[in-house]
Order: structure tokens, then C-alpha cells, then sequence
């Protein structure tokens, strides 16, 4: 029993290490960890301290997740101390059965880096199963005629504990016929088989009570009985006699049902009924891959055979003649593995992404090989097939450590999809494929790539403010923050307090939008340096060169340059040799515009001449040239009205007056120049001439507004004021004139008679006609107002009196 006691109760364990050093940097040891407990420890007892012995520390304990890989949960560990733990009940006949050494194998993983570690757990044997007897009791028949040293086969008893704890030997209750034997078989089992001593008579003693106790070496010791009851029969003097003592035979376990395994022999010496030989098993109900013809002694396969259920069958029969007369042989029968299992691959530790900056020879995951068939039939090779950045590497027998062999690309290649064939050494050899899909986890790795290495935008010039000018775009292979771009100015040839004024880019889209509307005349071209830029940790970026050509519209004029004005406003004059030839450069009109292009392609014209024919002009230049001679009928001042143009589109203009004056000197010119007035312009005595008439047209609607006002007075103030009719007064409507009220601003028109008496009498009109009740009729009294009449009838006509 190993030493030193456990946390809990009374469990044992004994910690082996190999002699290793655990270096800083290694990935996984290569030795195993041993340790060696007793069997059925109770669940949480301690095994030993793994954390310690695989040098880690208990503050390492959260961050590495130190646990347990195997297929059934026997161990587990504990995350505050690192100590190995019992995880369910360790039953070592469960799982080991007869095995001499019992020792359990799994892997302890610890991540961050991820390690691998094999662990090897030992389990002890404790004397816990007490050697059982397959019958409580046994009956033989001998007859009284055997002779002494006649040995019977007895039923032996199974103790499932091993070793020193397994069944030792078997001892018979004292009597004076009989005496025991401790015989042991090829495989080391033992039986008992019970020896006559003296002859037997059965007139004397009919029957014996025996007691057969079973025992083991256990501390304390164990045991069980069976009771053996005997008969003594009546004279059958020769018992059966098997040709052999142990029959040894091996078939291969894919051998079909109904195959003969073998046939015992037994012969008897005796005549007749005690001649006549049975065979049975006497175990016959714990055999139930076998039958026994009871005549022929020939054993045949019943159901399937499985060796890697039971890989032997140690079977005892019996032959017993007609006297009752019994002799045994034990048939071992051993099972020969067939490759017939395939090998199969298990994973642990399978992570759910792998990085792709993972560095080669990285851990990745953890395979168990298993075969069930042995020797060379459960000798497992494992490959990886196709081209993937991945190997496997041998770990120990029946485990392989799957690791990186190459750069992972997730861009390239997100996921990849690995089979490992897993191949026996046997005749033919079995094989068998599994397929796991490594996924590839995202790190940021990719720079945004914009679409174009550098852009070049026109712009027209006077664009509306806040307008899109132009969008850059990039792009970024990672997912996720790793591959979303925003895109921000970084630098500019503007000034940098400028530069807000003038462009902005959209973060999330990139559109660049004109701040202000460009002008240009005063910036041709500028240069921004755009960046585009991930969310990713750290985030990676990229610039791009953008340069805004500014486009020119025709928004300039042509400016006159030549001739200028004079301070007061007025043209210049230039002189004429009288005796000019034709062709002679007068003077040259010189414009600029501030335009470029076609915008700023001048062209020169002549609007108005004193003379034509007498001058030409230049269409590009702007020369003025004599085109003939001056002639006797010819003034001596010409004036030249010249328009520039522009190539635009609509075209711009402007203009310039040129005096030309033929003199010989410019003494000769100056007395004309001042006695004669300066011609008048005829453009000024255009807008001379507006002038007036908008004044005269104001006058007439003052007026039509004062007599429109005074009527309505006269009108409302009628009923009041008596003495309304004077004689000679009569105003009528005519009825066949209609009202025309587009005529003037008054809302009515009438037909309008006075007369006035006095010294003075004026009688314009006679109203003889009877008016309509419907017409309207204006009078005028003494103030010389004139009123409307309320009754028609009542009009005549009268003299009007104006005061």
C-alpha cells in the first residue's frame, strides 16, 4: 500500500515524477507524471499537487486554465490549488480487470501558451472482493470400489482482486477419507481437487458432509465455502479417462457460430450402463459462448466471439459414465485478435479560432488514437492529407499534438478544412478518416488600400458651397473594427487655418465636400493628402494625394488698359498725320482679362464711327490703322466707339472711345480743341431723355390721383349741403356711350355740361332728355364743386356759377 495520506480521509497516494526540469519556454513535457493511489478513493481526494509539479504557480492558475483531458471524467483539477483530484469512483477490476498494472493515461492542458502534459495514474489494487464460488455446493458420486489416491476435480472459486489480494489457496474441512489438493492452471489460476485416502464402503457410511473454503492473502484475508456432498455408490469399478488431462486450442475471434472448436475424448473400461459416458460443463450456466454435445464430447461455437471482450475461456468438463463414476478435463480455449476494428480518432482541446498571426509550431489541438484490436492490428499511424499549414507530432502512443506548419493568411483562406487518416498495421489494413474545420480568427494585419494611387478632381469655379466635389474609397480585407475605415486630411498646401474654409471629407463615406465656392482667378489648384484608417489595435493606415484642379468660367469682363481716361472722366485723344497713308497705326487699344482660356480670348470690334471706311481695326490685335487717306470732306476729329469681347460663352464685353484728331503738330490742334463744345454723347442724351418722360408720366398720375380724391369728396358730401342745382348746370351720361375705365384712372366716364349765370353766362348744354333712374348726373353749385344729383328727373339745365 503506497504511504502518505490524502486530504480527504483516508485516501493514499504516492507522487512519482521523473527527474525532468521544466524549462521557462518549453511547450509540453515529454515525460510522463506519474502518480499511484488505491483504488475506490472517494470522489475530491486528493492525487497530488499537479500545479507544483508541473511548476506553475498558483497565480498562474486563473490566467492558464490548468485541466484535465481524457475521455471519462476520473480526475479533475482544482483551479485555487492545482491539485489533481478523484473525479468518480476508480473500480480497478472495472476497469482494468486481471491486469497486472492498472494505470490510467490522460493529458493535463494549460493554456496561454497551450501546453500539453501526460499524466500516468496508477491504481492499486485493494483486497476488496471476496473469492466467490460459482455453486454454494457440489455433489459426487464415487463408488466404493475406487481406490485410494482417486482424485475429483472440484468447482474452483474467482476472486476478481490480483496479486496478493487474488485467491491463494482452498482448504477442506478435517476428515479421515478425504484430503485436498491446490493445483494451479497455465494461466495461474488455482482449483482444488479432493484425493480418497482409504478405501470407501458403503454399507458402512453412506454420504459425506464436506466443507470447501475458499481463501486470499488480503490484509485482512477474505474467504468463502461451498459444501460438498459426497455418495458413496455401489461397485463401478473404472471411472472415465479423458485422453487428455488440458485441451489447448486458439481460434481466431471472427470465426462464425456453429464452428467446431474441438472434440473431447474419454474412455471408461467398464461394460454396459457403466460404460456409457455424458459429458457436460460444469459451469454450464456461466458458459454461454460455447456448446458441448453430451455424446460426443464436440464443442461448437454458439454466439460471436469478441477479443477485445474476453481474449481466453478456461473451461472445465466432465465425463461421467452410467455407474455415476466422474472424471474432469479443463479446455482452454484462447482468442486470437482479427483486424476488425477500425482506428478511431478523438479530439480535445479543440479551439474555436485559431489567429492568424499564430507563430509556427504552435499547439493546436490534441488527438487520441484507439484501437481496440492489438499487437500489430491496434498499431495506429496517422497522416494529415492535403496541403494545409498544419503537422502532427507524436506525443506518446496514442496521442499526437496537431501544430502549426506554416503562416496563416485569413484573407487567403479563412477556415481550413483538415482530415487526419488514422491507419492499423494489420493484414489488410484498416483505416479511418476524420475531418475537423480549423477557423481562422482575424488580427489586423491589412492596411486600407484606397482604390486609385492618387486622384485628380476638376472643379468648376463659383461652385455652391457645401457641393460634393469628388469621394475617395479603400478598402480593408480584415472584419470587423480591423476593417472599418474612416478617411480624414492630414496635410494640405493650403493654410491650415484655411483649409477648414475651404474642403471637408465625410469620415464614414469619404465624399470630400467645397467649404466655399472656389475662385479661380485666385487659386488655380490645391493639393490635400487624404488618409484612410481602420479601428483595429493598432490601427494601420494609408494616404492618398488628391489635387482640386479649379476650372475658369467666364465671370470676368475684359479691362480696358489703352486708351485710358482722363482725371476728369473724359477720353484722351491721340493725333493723325493728315498726310497718313493707308495702314498707318494710329494708336493700338490694349485689354486684359482676367479670365484663362477661351474665356480670355479678347476680340476687338468697332460699334460706331465718325467716318466709317476711314479706319480699320484689328480683330485680335487691337490696332487702329488709317485704311485710306483723309480726304477734303473729312472732319478733322473722328471718334471711334470699340468694343472688346471675350471668347466666353455667354460672351463679355467692354468698351473704349477714342478721339482721333488729323494735325500735323499739336500746337495746330489745341485752339480747336477749345473753342469747339465736346460732341455730345449721344448715350447721355438717351438717358436724358428717360429721365424726362418718367417725370412727366409721374406728373399725370399725381394729377389723375388728385382728381380721382376730389370727386369722392364731392360725392360723399352731397346730401349735406344744400342748393346743389344752379340753372344751367346738367352732367349726363350719354346711353349709347359705354364705360371705358382703361381710359383713365377715374372709375366712371361722363359727358360733362356748365352753364354759369351772371355777368358771365356760358350755357354748354341742354338736358332735355329724360334721364334714367339708373344714369348718374354731376352738377356744380356756387363753389364751382361738382355733385351728384340723387334724382335724374329733377335735372335741368342751369347756369353754373364758378366763384
Amino acid at each position: 500500500m503506497a504511504s502518505g495520506a490524502g486530504d480527504r480521509g483516508w485516501a493514499e497516494r504516492r507522487p512519482v515524477l521523473f527527474p525532468v526540469l521544466l524549462s521557462l519556454f518549453c511547450t509540453a513535457l515529454s515525460e510522463q507524471i506519474r502518480y499511484r493511489i488505491p483504488e475506490e478513493l472517494p470522489e475530491g481526494s486528493v492525487v497530488g499537487n499537479l500545479a507544483k509539479d508541473l511548476g506553475l504557480s498558483v497565480g498562474e492558475l486563473l490566467t492558464r486554465k490548468l485541466r484535465v483531458s481524457s475521455e471519462k471524467p476520473f480526475f479533475t483539477v482544482s483551479a485555487e490549488r492545482g491539485e489533481l483530484l478523484v473525479g468518480s469512483r476508480l473500480d480497478r477490476e472495472q476497469i482494468c480487470g486481471k491486469k497486472p498494472v492498472c494505470a490510467l493515461e490522460f493529458e493535463a492542458v494549460a493554456e496561454r501558451p497551450l501546453n500539453f502534459y501526460h499524466v500516468n495514474v496508477e491504481i492499486e489494487d485493494i483486497n476488496d472482493h471476496t473469492p466467490k464460488f460459482m455453486q454454494s455446493s457440489f455433489e459426487l458420486q464415487i463408488s466404493e470400489s475406487t481406490k485410494p489416491e482417486a482424485r475429483f476435480i472440484l468447482g474452483s472459486a474467482h476472486d476478481a482482486d490480483i496479486g496478493t489480494n487474488s485467491l491463494h489457496n482452498y482448504q477442506l474441512s478435517p476428515n479421515d477419507h478425504f484430503l485436498l489438493v491446490n493445483k494451479e492452471k497455465l494461466d495461474g489460476s488455482k482449483y482444488p481437487e479432493l484425493v480418497l485416502k482409504m478405501p470407501l464402503d458403503r454399507e458402512e457410511q453412506k454420504s459425506y458432509h464436506l466443507t470447501l473454503t475458499a481463501l486470499d492473502r488480503g490484509d485482512p484475508p477474505l474467504s468463502s465455502t461451498a459444501q460438498i456432498h459426497v455418495l458413496v455408490t455401489d461397485a463401478n469399478d473404472n471411472p472415465p479417462v479423458f485422453s487428455q488431462e488440458l485441451y489447448r486450442v486458439g481460434l481466431p475471434e471472427n470465426v462464425s457460430p456453429g464452428t467446431t472448436v474441438l472434440r473431447v475424448m474419454a474412455t471408461d473400461q467398464d461394460e454396459g450402463v457403466n460404460a456409457e459416458i455424458t459429458f457436460s460443463f460444469t459451469e454450464s450456466d456461466q458458459i454461454t459462448q460455447f456448446d458441448l454435445n453430451s455424446t460426443t464430447g464436440e464443442i461448437t461455437i454458439r454466439n460471436t466471439l469478441d477479443f477485445e471482450g474476453v481474449k481466453e475461456y478456461s473451461i472445465v468438463l466432465e465425463a461421467k459414465d452410467g455407474g455415476g463414476m466422474i472424471a474432469q478435463c479443463t479446455v482452454e480455449i484462447e482468442v486470437l485478435d482479427v483486424n476488425d476494428n477500425f482506428p478511431e480518432v478523438t479530439f480535445q482541446s479543440l479551439p474555436a479560432l485559431i489567429m492568424e498571426d499564430t507563430s509556427i509550431g504552435t499547439y493546436i489541438a490534441l488527438l487520441k488514437i484507439r484501437d481496440k484490436d492489438s499487437g500489430h492490428n491496434g498499431e495506429v499511424t496517422c497522416k494529415l492529407e492535403g496541403d494545409v499549414p498544419f503537422k502532427l507530432l507524436t506525443s506518446s502512443k496514442s496521442t499526437y499534438k496537431l501544430v502549426t506548419d506554416g503562416s496563416l493568411d485569413r484573407e487567403e483562406t479563412p477556415e481550413y478544412n483538415v482530415t487526419i487518416t488514422a491507419t492499423d498495421r494489420g493484414k489488410p489494413p484498416l483505416s479511418s478518416s476524420t475531418t475537423i474545420t480549423l477557423r481562422i480568427g482575424d488580427v489586423n494585419d491589412n492596411a486600407p488600400v484606397f482604390q486609385q494611387s492618387a486622384y485628380l478632381v476638376p472643379v468648376p469655379e463659383n461652385n455652391p458651397p457645401g457641393a460634393s466635389i469628388a469621394q475617395v474609397s479603400a478598402s480593408d480585407p480584415d472584419l470587423g473594427p480591423n476593417g472599418h475605415v474612416s478617411y480624414s486630411i492630414v496635410a494640405s498646401d493650403l493654410e491650415p487655418r484655411a483649409l477648414s474654409s475651404y474642403v471637408s471629407v465625410s469620415a464614414q463615406s469619404g465624399v470630400v465636400f467645397a467649404q466655399r465656392a472656389f475662385d479661380h482667378e485666385q487659386l488655380r489648384a490645391f493639393e490635400l493628402t487624404l488618409q484612410a484608417r481602420d479601428q483595429g489595435s493598432p490601427a494601420l493606415s494609408a494616404n492618398v494625394s488628391l489635387r482640386v484642379l479649379v476650372g475658369d468660367r467666364n465671370d470676368n469682363a475684359p479691362s480696358v488698359l489703352y486708351p485710358a481716361l482722363g482725371p476728369d472722366g473724359s477720353a484722351l485723344f491721340d493725333t493723325v498725320p493728315r498726310a497718313a497713308q493707308p495702314g498707318y497705326l494710329v494708336t493700338k487699344v490694349v485689354a486684359v482679362d482676367a479670365d484663362s482660356g477661351h474665356n480670355a480670348w479678347l476680340s476687338y470690334h468697332v460699334l460706331q464711327a465718325s467716318e466709317p471706311g476711314l479706319f480699320s481695326l484689328g480683330l485680335r490685335t487691337g490696332e487702329v490703322r488709317t485704311a485710306r487717306a483723309l480726304g477734303d470732306r473729312d472732319a478733322a476729329r473722328q471718334r471711334l466707339l470699340v468694343a472688346v469681347r471675350d471668347g466666353g460663352q455667354p460672351p463679355l464685353s467692354a468698351t473704349a472711345t477714342l478721339l482721333l484728331v488729323f494735325a500735323d503738330s499739336l500746337q495746330e490742334v489745341l485752339p480747336d480743341l477749345s473753342e469747339r463744345p465736346a460732341p455730345a454723347d449721344p448715350q447721355a442724351e438717351l438717358q436724358f431723355y428717360l429721365v424726362v418722360a418718367l417725370a412727366l408720366i409721374s406728373v399725370l398720375f399725381l394729377l389723375a390721383v388728385i382728381l380721382a380724391v376730389a370727386v369722392h369728396l364731392r360725392r360723399s358730401s352731397r346730401l349735406s349741403t344744400g342748393g346743389y342745382f344752379q340753372p344751367g348746370l346738367c352732367v349726363k351720361s350719354g346711353p349709347d356711350v359705354t364705360p371705358n375705365y382703361s381710359e383713365g384712372t377715374l372709375p366712371y366716364s361722363y359727358n360733362l355740361c356748365v352753364a354759369h349765370t351772371g355777368k358771365t353766362e356760358f350755357n354748354f348744354l341742354q338736358c332735355n332728355e329724360q334721364l334714367s333712374s339708373g344714369q348718374d348726373v354731376l352738377c356744380g353749385d356756387s363753389s364751382g364743386a361738382l355733385v351728384p344729383l340723387c334724382n335724374s328727373r329733377e335735372s335741368t339745365s342751369h347756369p353754373v356759377s364758378f366763384l
